[in-house]
C-alpha cells in the first residue's frame, strides 16, 4: 500500500495557519505580559506611597522611605512629589515593547493630616 501525501495546496495552507497562529500568540503574551507588569507596578507604587506618608508623618524624608519600600528595578523609574500633607509616587512599569517605554505611567496618593494643615 502506497502512504498517500498532502496536496501542496494544504500544506501551504497549513504553514499559512500556523504561522498567524504563532502570530497571534506572541501579541496574547506580550498584551499579558503588559497587564501583569502594569498590575506589578502599581502594587510596588501603592507600597511606596503608603511608606512615603507614614515617613511624612514621623517627620522623615518621604522620597527615601518610597525608594526603601520599592524593591530593585522601580526604584530607578519612580518619582515621589510631595505637596503639604500629600504624596504621590509615579512609577514608569517595565515593558516588552520599545513604542510603549516611557508612555505607560502607574500612580498612587496618599494624604497626611499633620497639625496645622487641612485636606488638600
Amino acid at each position: 500500500m502506497r502512504s498517500r501525501q498532502a496536496p501542496a495546496a494544504e500544506r501551504a495552507q497549513a504553514a499559512v495557519e500556523l504561522v498567524g497562529a504563532a502570530a497571534l500568540l506572541a501579541i496574547a503574551g506580550l498584551a499579558a505580559f503588559q497587564i501583569l507588569a502594569a498590575g506589578h507596578a502599581a502594587a510596588v507604587a501603592d507600597g511606596a506611597v503608603e511608606a512615603a506618608a507614614l515617613a511624612l508623618a514621623n517627620g522623615r524624608d518621604p522620597e527615601r522611605a518610597a525608594a526603601a519600600a520599592a524593591p530593585g528595578w522601580p526604584r530607578r523609574a519612580m518619582r515621589v512629589e510631595r505637596d503639604g500633607g500629600a504624596v504621590r509616587v509615579t512609577l514608569a512599569p517595565r515593558t516588552a515593547l520599545g513604542i510603549l517605554r516611557g508612555r505607560l505611567r502607574v500612580s498612587a496618593e496618599a494624604w497626611v493630616r499633620r497639625p496645622g494643615t487641612g485636606p488638600p
